[in-house]
């Protein structure tokens, strides 16, 4: 019997939407498998779900993270190389907080997801929190100085209600002195204000971090 070819652009699309990870809803018990597997960083299990069974950025019900999220936060790296490989994985698909896999990579220190996610195409800057906070915060020099280097925004303001915190504040605040002195190097503002009015040197003193008070002041004047 022969093929309409309506029916065969259909199937032909079909294919497509599922090799971009654009599967059919998982049910509860598919999905949490998914999951469990990029956990447990069982990437032949993810591979064999994704695209298929699950779509590649399904968020998990259990803590609103979508999979490379997880991945990253695991240290689940054979899984994250898989999806990062699948032609559906969204590098910008983020947790219900925010946080996207680039984000992550920075504060969990991983560099080398951090590398693979830049090369893939992943943003440095986005509205609000930026890796760049998350890599101040965590104090990892060498990303932050890879995000600077892919054009990272220094003076970068968080939301205002969690504070108009820039990546220079974030890293006086945690006591983080090698990403100070780097993000002052480069450039960062060390006279801006968070939303109590307070600049890095006087979150730096507040935080008991007199070196970091004194090194941002010292650039100040």
């Amino acid at each position: 019997m022969p093929v309409s070819r309506r029916a065969i652009v259909r199937s032909c699309l079909l294919a497509a939407a599922l090799h971009a990870g654009f599967a059919a809803a998982a049910t509860p018990a598919q999905l949490a498998e998914f999951f469990r597997a990029v956990q447990l960083d069982n990437a032949g299990a993810v591979q064999e779900l994704v695209g298929k069974t699950v779509n590649a950025n399904e968020v998990n019900p259990i803590g609103g993270e979508p999979a490379l999220v997880i991945a990253v936060r695991e240290g689940s790296m054979r899984v994250f190389d898989a999806l990062l490989a699948h032609p559906g994985t969204d590098l910008e698909a983020s947790a219900m907080n925010g946080n996207t896999a680039l984000m992550m990579a920075a504060y969990k220190r991983n560099k080398r997801a951090a590398v693979a996610l830049l090369d893939k195409g992943a943003k440095v800057n986005r509205a609000g929190w930026t890796p760049l906070h998350y890599a101040a915060a965590s104090g990892d020099a060498d990303i932050a100085a890879l995000l600077i280097a892919r054009q990272a925004r220094l003076d970068a303001a968080s939301p205002r209600e969690s504070g108009a915190y820039t990546p220079l504040m974030m890293a006086a605040r945690e006591g983080q002195l090698a990403v100070v002195r780097l993000l002052l190097e480069k450039g960062a503002r060390a006279g801006l204000t968070n939303t109590e009015g307070l600049t890095a040197a006087r979150i730096a003193e507040r935080g008991g971090h007199t070196a970091i008070a004194e090194a941002i002041s010292a650039v100040s004047q």
